[in-house]
Formats: structure tokens, sequence, C-alpha cells
């Protein structure tokens, strides 16, 4: 039943996160949607990291369960990056706008490692975790550091 509930779930949010950007009443709530979602990605990859780097016992059920959340919600704001979301209070550079394809290769490769991460903390293996958490923070860094200001 937990299984099934989290498939509606997820497919709830798929549905709802494909036509997002549609949405949005105004700019500003594009802006907060994507900042909420990267904010809960981080929360929970924090917790992952914790373990992976033993900042934090492992725990293969609690790592497992973040890292499903950091797939889920890697999916997210990328729909809230639309017209006119380069305004107001965001660290958002603005070559987001301006390099759209690169920037959506980021994307979708963060999308495909936290995917490799939950693939990867389902095994219970604290090394393959470690691993595909290495890549998956990679990732974040790039784009961190071509699209985010400090």
């Amino acid at each position: 039943m937990k299984v099934f509930a989290c498939i509606a779930a997820a497919a709830t949010l798929m549905a709802f996160a494909a036509p997002a950007s549609a949405q949005f009443a105004k700019p500003e709530d594009a802006v907060k949607y994507r900042q909420s979602a990267l904010s809960v990605m981080g929360t929970h990859f924090g917790r992952v990291g914790a373990m992976a780097s033993g900042r934090a016992p492992f725990d293969a059920k609690v790592a497992a369960d973040n890292a499903e959340i950091v797939a889920d919600m890697a999916k997210l704001p990328w729909a809230g990056f639309g017209p006119g979301t380069d305004k107001g209070t965001t660290k958002a550079k603005p070559e987001i706008w301006t390099e759209q394809a690169k920037f959506k290769e980021g994307a979708d490769k963060l999308i495909a490692e936290s995917a490799k991460l939950s693939a990867a903390a389902k095994t219970g293996n604290l090394d393959a975790v470690k691993t595909a958490f290495a890549a998956t923070a990679g990732t974040c860094k790039a784009c961190h550091d071509a699209y985010r200001k400090e």
C-alpha cells in the first residue's frame, strides 16, 4: 500500500510539474515555486550527504527515502525559470535565459544523476551511495558555478 501511495504521489507531482509554468499567475510565483523546490531538494540531499561523508551514521532506509525525494524534486524547479522570472529576489544569473539549451542540459543531467543516486541508495550499499552522491553533487556544483550568483 505504501509503495502504491508513493507512486500515486509521484504521478500527481509529475502531472502538475509539466504544465507548472502555465499555472503561475505572476513571475514572482514561479520564482517562489522554483526556490521552494530547490530548497526541499537541498535539504534532503544534505541528509544523504551527511551520511555519505560520515557526518551522520549511515541508515540505508533513511538514505533511500531521502534520495528518492531528491530524485522526485529534481524534476520540478525547471518550470519556474520561465519568461520574466529573472527579476526580483533571486540568485539566478542572467545566463540562464541567454543559454537556455545549456541550462536545460544541466537540469537534465541533475535529473539523471539524482535518479542514479536514488537507485544506489536503494541497494543499501554505502560505497554506491558515496559514488552516486559525488556525481550528483558535481552536477549541482557545475550548475551553481555557471548559473547561480553567490
